[in-house]
């Protein structure tokens, strides 16, 4: 009987130590891929911030050359369209202002305002004042009214710098 108990006793201490050194090469395993892992992860985020911090320069310095930066323009004089008898309303009063990219845009806008302005006259003619005064219809109106600058702009510039056509003021009666 003494012979066997040196023999499990060797049996369990070998198991023992295959157990404790497998254990150790996994935790080694585990934190050299941990390691590697996390640490490639913020140089990719330094790249990519760096990469969002030049388009965010290059952006900025568009923004800062005053002939490239976005105009507000206003229409000199409301538009003011008569509907025909029977209609809900008899007339409609309309202020618009034009959004465009570039002062140069802006005072193009300023010279064709006649052009402009007889356009738009024509798109609210076109609307009619039931649909005017639905939301949806004012949405249509606007949607018409960008299409309508927009067009002139491309006529005179070859392009078509307007960003957006908003009301300022807009009274039916």
């Amino acid at each position: 009987m003494a012979e066997t108990e040196p023999k499990e006793a060797e049996k369990k201490s070998s198991k023992k130590l295959i157990i404790i050194i497998v254990a150790i090469v996994l935790l080694l395993g585990g934190g050299a891929g941990g390691y590697f892992f996390f640490m490639n992860k913020p140089a990719d985020s330094e790249q990519s911030d760096k990469k969002s911090e030049n388009k965010a320069a290059e952006e900025e310095k568009e923004d800062d050359d005053p002939a490239q930066a976005e105009q507000y323009y206003e229409l000199s004089d409301p538009l003011l369209v008569n509907f025909p008898p029977g209609s809900s309303a008899k007339i409609i009063k309309v202020s618009v202002t034009v959004l465009v990219k570039g002062e140069e845009n802006a005072a193009t806008l300023k010279k064709h305002e006649p052009m402009i302005r007889n356009n738009l006259l024509m798109a609210i003619s076109s609307i009619g004042a039931d649909k005017a005064k639905t939301l949806e219809g004012k949405q249509e109106l606007q949607a018409t009214m960008l299409t309508e600058v927009g067009k002139v702009m491309e006529l005179m510039t070859k392009k078509n710098p307007v960003k957006a056509v908003y009301f300022t003021e807009f009274v039916m009666q």
